[in-house]
């Protein structure tokens, strides 16, 4: 078992925007991707919990980008475990430039659910045996729990179609990031050097289900203080059921400019 996983990867063509640097849904994907490797690897991957009748769901996640790498700059995606907390378990990551620098950093949150109750199990029994990475944390604040805004706004509606749908059968994690980049303004995520993206994952989405987007700007402050990075725009975001008016997603966008 490789106690921390890494990939060497590019950034292509399709990972960016008109500013010529990598998206946060892109990194959503990138994160993604390296998670599912390192959980096969550690024999708690898709298969292995299916013969259980178990599975991940991601529940929360927060990343803080400190540089956006752009097209064909090669960079190192990195991701390991690091315990638990409560119901969940803690996987960290990183992207690495070519000096070795982390450019991007997170943290996520991940359930075991019961497949067949749809019900979260506890995380424990099953990372015992995970490596523990002690001291390896990648974001010291944590990914956080959102609470409910006030004054939050209509802007938009989003139909879960066939190509926001992945193998469990519901929205992909990442689909619900470029949900959100839709619905931020235009030129904001363009223009963006830095950002912190926090989102909290409150139940899933099912194909043909109908999301109405609701936003409202909050205040720009980081609310940890493992970063000096001063934030001057943010956003914050939840996505609601049209029948029951129940919130599925609850997300925050904090942009800033170098320093």
């Amino acid at each position: 078992m490789v106690d921390i996983w890494q990939e060497t990867l590019p950034v292509r063509f399709g990972n960016i925007d008109r500013s010529d640097r990598l998206t946060l849904a892109s990194i959503f994907d990138f994160f993604q991707e390296v998670a599912i490797s390192h959980a096969e690897d550690l024999g708690v991957g898709r298969e292995a919990l299916a013969r259980t009748r178990q599975g991940w769901v991601l529940s929360r996640m927060s990343v803080v980008v400190e540089r956006r790498p752009k097209w064909q700059e090669p960079v190192v995606v990195r991701s390991w475990p690091r315990g638990a907390e409560r119901l969940f378990a803690i996987r960290d990551y990183d992207i690495r430039d070519a000096q070795d620098r982390p450019i991007i950093r997170g943290r996520s949150g991940w359930l075991i659910l019961d497949i067949d109750k749809r019900r979260p199990l506890r995380v424990q029994p099953l990372i015992e045996s995970l490596p523990p990475n002690d001291g390896l944390d990648a974001l010291p604040g944590g990914a956080h729990s959102l609470e409910a805004r006030e004054n939050l706004i209509k802007t938009g509606e989003r139909r879960a179609a066939y190509s926001d749908i992945d193998y469990n059968g519901h929205v992909n994690n990442a689909r619900y990031i470029q949900w959100v980049e839709d619905a931020a303004p235009p030129d904001l995520l363009e223009k963006a050097d830095r950002l912190r993206f926090d989102i909290n994952y409150l139940s899933e989405i099912k194909p043909g289900e109908l999301i109405e987007l609701w936003t409202a700007p909050i205040t720009a402050a980081d609310p940890t203080d493992d970063s000096n990075t001063v934030y001057n725009q943010a956003i914050a975001f939840e996505g609601r059921r049209t029948d029951d008016g129940q919130p599925v997603f609850r997300a925050e966008l904090r942009t800033g400019k170098e320093n």
